[in-house]
């Protein structure tokens, strides 16, 4: 599952909670905490029912719990009297308040080999990093190594500053380069295409 919180994205699959590009450093029962009251929102947990689901079988008492929200507000900006995101419900638990919705497709994606890796919209970092949204494990590619970024149906590729380059066809990209359909797209050493999404302007060129 990945969710857009506004200017954060949780993508409980991958177990990262992002900030445009930058992981937000959670230890694992604060992730996990997170995830729950995301996956129940706007619903009221009780502090009885997360104590169960993060620690069952073991007596922890109510300062472990509010540890753990604690430290999710100071990594999100948040807080208790002016919460904008978790809510303190007294006497009882707490609650996800913040707007919350799937990750848009943006209908984009590069082939590599017989793989598709889908674009979403928005930033899309592509490299070796295995946080990486479009993580490809090649020795050839930097930890992060380029970045795609989709917006209304275009698509621009950027370097960042990679050893071995980022190429679009024989064509070093030294500058933000707006890709079309069908492009060759070289990341080091890895070949791959990029396909638009179906039905924009960009669908135009054939692959040969």
């Amino acid at each position: 599952m990945r969710l857009d919180l506004g200017s954060l994205t949780l993508d409980s699959d991958r177990h990262l909670l992002l900030r445009g590009d930058d992981p937000v450093h959670l230890s694992t029962k604060a992730f996990q905490l997170l995830s729950l009251l995301v996956e129940n929102r706007p619903r009221a947990m009780s502090k009885d029912e997360l104590q169960r689901a993060l620690w069952p079988d073991t007596f922890v008492s109510d300062t472990s719990l509010t540890t753990l929200v604690n430290e999710i507000r100071t990594q999100l900006d948040d807080s208790a009297r002016e919460h904008r995101l978790i809510r303190t419900v007294h006497g009882f638990g707490y609650a996800f308040e913040g707007a919350a919705r799937p990750a848009p497709p943006s209908g984009c994606r590069l082939v590599w080999g017989e793989r598709d890796l889908p674009l979403e919209e928005g930033e899309n970092i592509l490299g070796r990093d295995s946080a990486a949204r479009c993580s490809i494990p090649d020795a050839s590619l930097s930890r992060r190594h380029a970045r795609i970024t989709v917006r209304a149906g275009t698509a621009t590729l950027e370097d960042l500053e990679s050893k071995n380059g980022t190429f679009v066809g024989e064509t070093r990209v030294a500058k933000p380069t707006v890709l079309e359909d069908g492009d060759q797209v070289r990341l080091g050493l890895v070949h791959m295409v990029f396909r638009a999404a179906p039905g924009t302007l960009s669908t135009t060129k054939t692959v040969r």
